[in-house]
């Protein structure tokens, strides 16, 4: 216990990290636009109370503009103008004084298209980037000063605003493309640092992350954000969302970590451990549910072995409907990517993930 106290009073304080001990402070789950829930409460706090149930204190979700499209369920959002506007609303407030250890937040300045840097950014887009996230990073640090909290501001998958999912997955990105993403991420990146320097973290820590998609397409030598983006960035943290090699083999998925990594840059915080699963997971209806876990199971068992800070399931509801869904969801309605179904049921890694969190089944062990 003494020694765990040691461990999170220094990262608090700034110095730089070793990943997380408590797995519970590590593995944790993606909470966003799901098409059914259980409660009268909000979309966005029905969620966190399962996942804190489930005995986990890591939550990721999304704040931005256009919250209806997410968390539509049970909630009514004004226009969103800024960061700040939309953590200062009831949901957020709510949720953010729950004892949650860490929240990764999805996050866009409003007002501007989510690929908008893709056709070119200008230095007056590159200023606006920086003061968007000045401000939330300066309202995190001092609203949520002496909470032991760690906020983590990311964008979503990379790799899909260079090349669009639609494209051949061997297409090479635009240079254009390239560039604006470089400036768009360091612009995020260097908002967050100004507002550490100014504020100081005390008590809670702000980070910014970049997430990408397709590390198997750069390992093949084809451009894309690991390979053409990341060296040329300074960021806190690095995000993985592993579908394209988890879901093949533990080895492949194991050889992508460290080739991220390698393309990664140290950060002052993290060193060389600055890479998280951003998600993983994957659909109940293409493979069973005995697959299905095992799959789990190593990608948990690689990223621990790995060391990364954070592993994010996804996700809590399904999002994914197989067609357009009229009336109560049912369950063969949706793709699957889900630990509660839509009927109420907990699905067979949620049990897991319960176990491993409670500590009554070892990392190592093998599903059932």
């Amino acid at each position: 216990m003494i020694g765990a106290v040691i461990v999170l009073m220094t990262a608090l304080h700034g110095a730089p990290d070793a990943p997380p001990k408590l797995l519970p402070d590590v593995l944790g789950v993606n909470h966003f636009n799901a098409f059914y829930n259980f409660t009268d409460q909000d979309f966005i706090n029905e969620g966190a109370d399962r996942i804190l149930e489930l005995g986990s204190r890591v939550m990721k979700l999304i704040i931005r503009d256009h919250l209806e499209k997410y968390y539509g369920l049970n909630t009514t959002w004004p226009e969103i103008t800024s960061l700040v506007q939309a953590a200062e609303l009831p949901p957020y407030k709510k949720l953010f004084a729950k004892p949650f250890s860490t929240f990764v937040l999805m996050t866009f300045a409003p007002g501007k298209d989510i690929l908008y840097f893709t056709k070119a950014i200008t230095p007056e887009d590159e200023a606006r980037e920086r003061d968007v996230y000045y401000e939330f990073t300066e309202y995190l640090l001092t609203t949520y000063a002496d909470s032991g909290k760690t906020f983590v501001l990311q964008n979503w998958e990379g790799d899909w605003c260079l090349t669009p999912p639609e494209l051949p997955r061997t297409t090479e990105p635009d240079k254009t493309a390239i560039e604006g993403m470089i400036k768009w991420l360091n612009a995020r990146q260097d908002g967050v640092d100004r507002a550490r320097r100014e504020v100081g973290m005390k008590g809670v820590r702000v980070f910014h992350a970049a997430e990408v998609n397709l590390v198997e397409k750069a390992m093949q030598g084809h451009g894309c954000v690991t390979n053409s983006v990341l060296p040329h960035t300074h960021c806190d943290l690095y995000s993985y969302s592993s579908y394209d090699t988890m879901a093949k083999s533990e080895e492949l998925f194991r050889q992508a970590l460290k080739y991220l990594a390698e393309k990664a840059p140290d950060s002052k915080y993290f060193g060389d451990k600055n890479v998280y699963i951003g998600e993983f997971g994957w659909p109940e209806s293409l493979v069973s549910p005995a697959q299905r876990l095992d799959m789990v199971r190593y990608t948990v068992k690689a990223a621990r072995d790995f060391g990364a800070p954070y592993i994010l399931f996804w996700e809590l509801y399904c999002d994914g409907p197989k067609h357009p869904v009229e009336g109560k969801p049912k369950n063969e309605d949706f793709s699957g990517n889900w630990l509660i179904r839509p009927d109420g049921a907990k699905c067979p890694i949620w049990y897991y993930f319960k176990d491993l969190l409670a500590g009554t089944t070892p990392e190592s062990a093998a599903p059932k």
